[in-house]
C-alpha cells in the first residue's frame, strides 16, 4: 500500500480524521433550529480565539474572497488607502483595492524583511488614508509581522484609518487578541490552521468598521456585511452556506479545545524551528530571522545548484510529499512548507528526512 500523501504547502493543510469524518454528516436545514444552534456555537468559540466581544461573520468563499469583502463594505472609489506590503499575499490584498478604485499608496518591504512601524508611522502622519492593509503571516516569505506595534501607529495616525488585517495563514496557530490589539477587521479562512477544507472566510469587526460598512456606498450583494450581519443575529447566513464546511470547522474547534489554545500555540512554535533548524542543517537558508519568523509557514533559499522543479518531483514521486516554491520575484529561488493545523513532530521528522533523500537524487550524477 502507498504511502499517505503528506502535503505540506501552506495550505490547504492536512484534515484530521475527525474532520473528515464530519464533512459526510447528512444535510439540514440552512433555516432550521439545528443549523442555528451549529452557527450560533462557531460563533460563540471563535470569538476569543479572534479575541472579539463582537459576532464572527461567516461567508462561503476562499480567504481572497474575505479579503475581498473587507474591501468592499469599507472602501469607496477614490479612496486613498495605504498598503504595507511585506511579500505577493499583501500586494494581492493591494490589487482588490485598486480593482475597487481606490488611490493605493504602497510602502514595500524587502523579501523576507517585516514591516517597520516607525516607517508605517511616517507615512501615515504625512498623509491622509481610509484604510490600512496589512497582512499578518506573509504567506510569501514566512514573515511574521508585528500588528501589535503596527496596529498601534495606525490608532495613533491624525486621521484615524482602519486596520484591514490579512491574518488568513495565522489565526488558530498564533496567540491574537482584535480587541486588544486595535484592529478594525481581521480576517481569517478555513483551510489554514483551522484544519478544515477550503470555502469558509471568517471576519470580526470592530464598532468603527461596523459604522464604515454602514455608510460605505461601494455597490456588493454576496459580500454584503450587513445582510451577513444581520443574518447571523438570527442565527442564519443570507445566502446558503457551505454546511459540510461548518461540520468540519464544529468538529476542529472541538481539537483545538481538547489539545489547549496555549499547548496548540506551542506546538506551532516547537514545529517551526524544528521545520528550519532541519532545512540549515541540509543547506537551506530561511529568508526571515528568527525574531520574526513565522510559527505556520517556512520559505527558505534553495542550496546552490539545485532546482525547486527537480526537488518538488522527487519529493512526490518517491516520498509522497508536496511542498510549495517561491511566488513573483521569488519563484524558482525558494522552498516553502507549511507547518500548521495537523501536523506532529513525526510528521517534520519524515518531511525532513524525505527532503534530504530528494536532494541526494538531485545532486547524484545520474540527475544532473
Amino acid at each position: 500500500m502507498s504511502r499517505t500523501l503528506e502535503v505540506r504547502v501552506p495550505g490547504p493543510t492536512p484534515l484530521p480524521p475527525e474532520v473528515r469524518a464530519a464533512l459526510s454528516r447528512p444535510m439540514v436545514s440552512h433555516r432550521s433550529r439545528e443549523f442555528r444552534e451549529l452557527l450560533s456555537s462557531l460563533d460563540r468559540r471563535l470569538r476569543p480565539l479572534i479575541g472579539t466581544p463582537d459576532e464572527v461573520v461567516f461567508l462561503t468563499t476562499s480567504g481572497t474572497g474575505g479579503l475581498e469583502a473587507a474591501v468592499a463594505n469599507t472602501v469607496e472609489a477614490g479612496d486613498r488607502v495605504l498598503s504595507v506590503c511585506t511579500g505577493y499575499f499583501g500586494e494581492r490584498f493591494a490589487e482588490i483595492a485598486r480593482r475597487y478604485g481606490a488611490s493605493v499608496d504602497y510602502l514595500r518591504f524587502e523579501p523576507g524583511q517585516p514591516a517597520d512601524p516607525a516607517t508605517v508611522r511616517d507615512r501615515l502622519e504625512a498623509n491622509e488614508y481610509r484604510a490600512v492593509l496589512v497582512t499578518h503571516c506573509e504567506t510569501s516569505t514566512g514573515v511574521l509581522n508585528d500588528v501589535v506595534a503596527l496596529a498601534q501607529v495606525v490608532r495613533q495616525a491624525p486621521t484615524k484609518p482602519l486596520l484591514l488585517l490579512d491574518a488568513v495563514s495565522s489565526l488558530g496557530a498564533v496567540p491574537f487578541d482584535m480587541n486588544a490589539i486595535g484592529a478594525d477587521i481581521v480576517v481569517t479562512a478555513s483551510q489554514k490552521a483551522w484544519m478544515t477544507p477550503p470555502g469558509l472566510a471568517m471576519l470580526a469587526l470592530s464598532p468603527p468598521a461596523w459604522s464604515r460598512v454602514e455608510n460605505c456606498a461601494t455597490p456588493r450583494l454576496y459580500f454584503d456585511l450587513l445582510a451577513a450581519r444581520d443574518s447571523a443575529r438570527r442565527g442564519e447566513t443570507p445566502w446558503t452556506p457551505a454546511l459540510t464546511l461548518l461540520y468540519g470547522l464544529d468538529v476542529a474547534l472541538d481539537l483545538i479545545a481538547d489539545e489547549g489554545p496555549q499547548a496548540v500555540f506551542a506546538r506551532h512554535q516547537a514545529l517551526a524551528r524544528l521545520v528550519r533548524d532541519g532545512l540549515r542543517r541540509l543547506g537551506f537558508v530561511p529568508l526571515a530571522a528568527e525574531a520574526y519568523a513565522s510559527p505556520t509557514v517556512t520559505a527558505a533559499y534553495l542550496p546552490a545548484g539545485v532546482r525547486f522543479a527537480e526537488l518538488s518531483q522527487h519529493l512526490e514521486d518517491e516520498f509522497r510529499v508536496q511542498v510549495s516554491g517561491g511566488q513573483g520575484p521569488l519563484k524558482g529561488k525558494l522552498l516553502r512548507i507549511g507547518h500548521m493545523g495537523y501536523i506532529a513532530e513525526g510528521n517534520v521528522t519524515y518531511l525532513l528526512e524525505a527532503i534530504e533523500a530528494a536532494l541526494r537524487r538531485c545532486r547524484s550524477p545520474e540527475a544532473t
